[in-house]
Parts: C-alpha cells; structure tokens; sequence
C-alpha cells in the first residue's frame, strides 16, 4: 500500500507541475497576442492646433489643442513639398512631427482645405461635381448622386474620408488619400492602400461663381415664340 501511495502522488504533482507549466505559457502566449495586436492598430500621431504668430520662414510655432506651445523647423518639409495650404497667424493646422517633436515632416492648414472643391464631371465635362469639406469633420457631395460622401479626417497626415455609393444600400466605405498639392484654388489627392488599377488621383478647383454674361447694355426680351425658345 505504502508503493501504491508513493506513486499515486508523483503522478499528481507531475499533472500538477505540468497544468501550472501549460498556465505560464498560456498566459505569456496572451500577452504576446495582447502586444503584437496593439501593435497592428495605428494610432494617429497628428497635432492639432493654431499657428502662432513666432511662425517664420523655416520655423512653425503652434499652439496645441492641448496648450502646449511649439515651436518646429518646417525647412525640409517645405523643401520636400510637405507644407500644404500655407501658414497664416491664426489658423488652425495639423501638423505630423517626429519623436522629438523638433521637425515638422507634414504640415496641412485646416483652414485652406475647408471649402468647396469641384472638377469637371468625368463623364461628359458639361457640370461640375465635387466635394464641400465643411469644420468639425463634416463631409458633403456637390452636384453628385453615385457618391455621398460623410465624413472627413486627418490621419497621420493623410485625408480620410467616409463615404456611401449608390447602391450600396448604407455600407460605408472609408477611403485614405495622400494629399500632393493644396493651395487657396487648387486641391489634389491620391488614393492609399489600393491596387494600382484602382488607384485615382482627384483634381480640384475651389469653386467660384461664375460672372455673368456682359450684354453690354441690352436686355433679353422675353417671347411666346416657340421657335425662339431655348
């Protein structure tokens, strides 16, 4: 009986040993999965905030949202084409730094890209479509039925935006683009993350009204004449 005894307790604290074993690895093989899936979602790094009056030259000053105050080197950026929309005291920019937070490497004045933004209408040139791009992230289609769009964001220095197609019922697809050029008439982006077949490039101008026709003086007379209706 003593035998017996004897060996029915190594074999428990082997299963013992072994369970607590398996429980370790589990919980390191949790954490690792924990880690690695943070990991795989990005977090938007973007500063927002007003541009100072220290702005100068090579130099970007800003006020944080968080009330922090600034101060970046803008020289390689500009260089690299990364400044869009200018820098004027007072408005409101998103700026993309780097660890130190010493250089700026994107920087979109949010003022300039607010608006509305319109191109010739791809299948027939005869209209324009576009979109409005209105404060607090609101998303708008002009003269345009196919798309709606929703929603606007800047994430990591690129410009998201969500949007419904025709037909398909109320899915929302978000689409990144890369900003290229952003001035007080002219907007143009590129669709990220897609194959190349499908990648678009989008060419805005800032809409304006349209003057009118210059009669030089003379009216129209209005007419019951079918022939001369237009």
């Amino acid at each position: 009986m003593k035998r017996v005894f004897v060996f029915v307790f190594v074999v428990a604290g082997l299963v013992g040993f072994g369970s607590c074993g398996g429980g370790k690895q589990q919980q390191v093989a949790m954490e690792t999965d924990s880690v690695s899936t943070e990991e795989l979602v990005p977090r938007d790094k973007t500063i927002y905030g007003i541009c100072s009056d220290g702005t100068a030259m090579n130099t970007l000053e800003i006020i944080t949202d968080s009330g922090d105050t600034l101060r970046l080197g803008i020289e390689k950026a500009s260089e690299s084409g990364k400044v869009f929309g200018g820098l004027q005291v007072a408005d409101r920019v998103a700026v993309v730094a780097d660890k130190d937070r010493k250089e700026a490497q994107i920087v979109i004045n949010l003022n300039t890209l607010l608006g509305d933004w319109v191109m010739p209408d791809p299948l027939d040139g005869s209209d324009e479509i576009g979109i409005r791009i209105k404060e607090g992230g609101v998303a708008e289609s002009i003269d345009q039925s196919t798309i709606i769009y929703r929603t606007w964001k800047i994430f990591n220095g690129d410009l998201e935006i969500l949007l419904v197609r025709e037909g398909g019922g109320d899915e929302e697809e978000e689409n990144r683009y890369e900003i290229l050029t952003l001035g007080p008439d002219t907007l143009a982006y590129r669709t990220l993350g897609k194959p190349k077949d499908e990648t678009e490039t989008f060419e805005y101008n800032r809409w304006k009204e349209k003057p009118k026709l210059d009669l030089h003086g003379l009216e129209l007379e209005d007419t019951n004449d079918e022939f001369n209706k237009i």
